[in-house]
């Protein structure tokens, strides 16, 4: 799954947005129970009046807060404020001197709010003067902050009216400025929200595309030797729908896990800010979320792991159904296949329900450790706003942040229901990605030699599949010459079809060597080497599209002319015409629409429109009757008298004029030469050649 990473190196820029737009919302998000709070405590409670720090005061309010201050505090005060007639006006300064004020004010104000005989305090001597202040002082000590501050709100509510300021609009005032500040985070909220949404998709959907191209690319270069490591219904699954699992969890990653520990995080820190008394709610919330995820994805994990396999075993089941269809209707074995497929249908559904049935467990159990640790929320805050060490707003804040962070770690868990399995498919994929191809190019490839073109050399050639104990081919030696003909015939599993794929490279010998135009096959460009080959396999395959667009197939420029004398020449022309579109028929998917013979007519003439140097022929005769194998061979034979042709065949009558004839026995050659001179010496022919023809017709 890490391993894939790298295919986000594009999307960088992107993931940085992403990012940024995320702590942009997480800071939304929590400022938000904060203006919440400010509302109800400030703007509610304290009509608006932010702490103890006056706007503005009368000189004789002033006159009476300064005999409860030092002389330092007293110049501070000073410095704060500016006269303006019979009023002293706070200037513009930092909010760390508006703290200090906060300090300095609250108390003397507290003491003002129920003091009576301040003129003879004042008239007092300095001594017995900071005695008395002091002793009107000390009980405040033994108060909360919250208190002190909130009565000495209410002494500047008094100073405020005295002065004739209008107390309901400041509070109006102050309840629609943070009114707004909180529309205003709502809608930067909703647009990062959209903005990380839309581009988590976009890095997803380029990154499951980068994967696929990838996934689909390292197939196409697999050899048949990988091909047999993988089903070909693994692979379609391990393209389509692993690929979608780790792009589903990769959209995911950057909408919420990134999200996550930000929103967490900054609300611990918001919480440690608002209350620390009561900060051990937080641990046992995240102590029971995480005792009951773990408890859930003990049960559930190993069936996350299983359901990619049993996709895999049921897409396999499939399409093996749906291509054998003529066959199993033809056996009637339609009920047979049915079970199979309710099988294999039904231990995936069971699987599935399983996990998601467990899974219905985690919203439920979350919601009730979520309203549970709200109700203990208010029963410890009620203590705390009683006994004035928290106020209203601050126990809503508390209650939100903790949701907040209770909901961080909730979805992480929701997303860790989609880890496992997408690590599953993330392991299918690198497993196709770092699959080592064993038919590569040399690392410096090797021309063709002018003077060998077209000349096809076996040299002691042995072979052997992989993981096989037996030699398919054992030593064999043989010159395919341009301008002649050379046949390969023998039993069936003798060893033909194999012997012609390791021209192309499907697979590399064993032991000798192939030699193209004069160099070994190995040392050549692989699509140098395909490029001077015409290869029509022994099932003809044909793609959808047209009958125009499967004959340019090998060679995308060739004129029109070109191919409709490799239709002729392959004797497809006659039954081209007789189709109302003509070569623009459309051909099926798979080739379904035209018959076997048609299908073999079709993938022969698209090799002879490619005009290659070699045509390989591999059993490419079998579905057509005598009089067009015929026509065809003789059609073919003024056509290729420039190339080399080799032709792997059943039938003796479509080898008998080869100016070579090898014939194959259990992997090895037991005869080769002329049609007549393998009559002569060479008994396997003669077994061959007198089980299809008469003793007359050999003659």
């Amino acid at each position: 799954m890490i391993k894939l990473l790298k295919y986000l190196k594009k999307s960088s820029s992107f993931i940085i947005m992403i990012v940024i737009l995320l702590f942009v919302q997480a800071y939304c998000d929590l400022s938000l129970p904060s203006y919440t709070s400010d509302i109800v405590d400030v703007g509610i409670q304290q009509g608006g009046i932010e702490n103890a720090v006056p706007l503005q005061i009368r000189k004789q309010t002033l006159q009476e807060i300064e005999l409860f201050l030092t002389e330092e505090q007293k110049e501070l005060v000073e410095q704060c404020y500016q006269e303006q007639e019979e009023l002293w006006v706070l200037q513009n300064i930092e909010e760390s001197k508006k703290e200090e004020l906060n300090h300095i004010f609250a108390k003397p104000m507290n003491v003002l709010l129920s003091a009576k005989n301040i003129d003879a305090i004042r008239a007092l001597p300095t001594k017995e003067r900071n005695q008395k202040v002091q002793e009107l002082l000390k009980p405040l000590d033994m108060q909360p902050d919250s208190v002190i501050e909130q009565s000495a709100v209410l002494f500047l509510k008094q100073e405020y009216a005295a002065q004739g300021m209008n107390l309901a609009a400041m509070q109006i005032q102050y309840i629609i400025k943070a009114g707004f500040k909180m529309i205003l985070f709502a809608l930067l909220i909703m647009g990062a929200a959209v903005s990380v949404t839309f581009l988590s998709c976009k890095v997803a959907a380029t990154f499951g595309k980068d994967v696929r191209e990838k996934v689909f690319s390292k197939v196409i270069a697999f050899s048949s030797a990988e091909f047999d490591k993988f089903s070909t219904a693994s692979l379609i699954t391990r393209s389509t729908n692993d690929v979608q699992q780790v792009q589903m969890l990769m959209m995911m990653i950057f909408r919420i896990v990134l999200y996550a520990p930000i929103l967490g995080i900054g609300g611990i820190m918001m919480v440690l800010g608002t209350n620390t008394s009561m900060a051990w709610i937080i641990g046992v919330a995240v102590g029971l979320i995480l005792i009951v995820v773990g408890g859930l994805f003990a049960i559930a994990m190993p069936k996350f792991k299983s359901l990619q396999v049993l996709i895999d075993k049921l897409n396999l089941i499939t399409r093996e159904i749906l291509t054998g269809i003529p066959v199993i209707r033809a056996f009637s074995t339609e009920r047979h296949e049915e079970q199979r497929f309710e099988e294999a249908n039904k231990i995936l559904t069971k699987t599935t329900l399983f996990v998601n049935r467990t899974m219905t467990f985690m919203m439920p159990t979350m919601m009730f450790v979520m309203n549970g640790i709200s109700v203990l929320i208010v029963y410890k805050g009620g203590y705390g706003i009683d006994s004035g060490v928290m106020q209203v707003g601050d126990l809503m804040a508390f209650i939100q942040y903790t949701m907040m962070i209770i909901m961080s770690f909730l979805m992480l868990t929701i997303i860790s229901i989609m880890i496992p399995r997408a690590s599953v498919s993330g392991s299918r994929i690198s497993e196709v990605l770092e699959t080592e191809i064993t038919i590569q190019d040399a690392p410096k490839t090797k021309f063709f030699l002018p003077e060998q073109a077209g000349v096809v050399c076996f040299e002691n050639v042995s072979f052997c599949y992989p993981d096989a104990e037996e030699r398919v081919l054992s030593h064999i030696s043989f010159i395919a010459e341009k301008g002649k003909t050379t046949a390969i015939i023998g039993s069936t599993g003798s060893g033909k079809s194999t012997l012609v794929n390791l021209i192309p490279r499907f697979f590399d010998v064993t032991e000798g060597k192939i030699t193209v135009g004069g160099v070994d096959v190995r040392e050549l460009s692989q699509k140098e080497l395909r490029e001077k080959i015409g290869y029509v396999p022994q099932k003809g395959v044909l793609f959808s599209g047209t009958i125009e667009s499967n004959l340019k197939y090998g060679k995308q420029n060739a004129s029109e002319k070109e191919i409709q004398k490799a239709a002729e020449i392959a004797q497809a022309l006659d039954f081209i015409s007789k189709k109302e579109e003509g070569f623009d028929t459309p051909i099926a998917q798979g080739g379904t629409n035209v018959s076997g013979g048609q299908k073999q007519r079709l993938s022969i003439a698209r090799a002879i429109a490619k005009n290659p140097e070699i045509y390989i022929f591999d059993d490419s005769f079998s579905a057509l009757d005598y009089k067009t194998d015929v026509a065809l061979r003789k059609a073919l034979k003024s056509e290729t008298k420039e190339a080399t042709t080799i032709i792997v065949a059943q039938r003796v009558s479509t080898i008998l004029h080869a100016d070579q004839i090898i014939v194959l026995d259990e992997g090895q050659i037991a005869g080769m030469g002329t049609h007549a001179e393998l009559l002569k010496n060479c008994e396997v022919y003669q077994q061959i050649a007198l089980s299809q023809l008469s003793a007359e017709e050999l003659g």
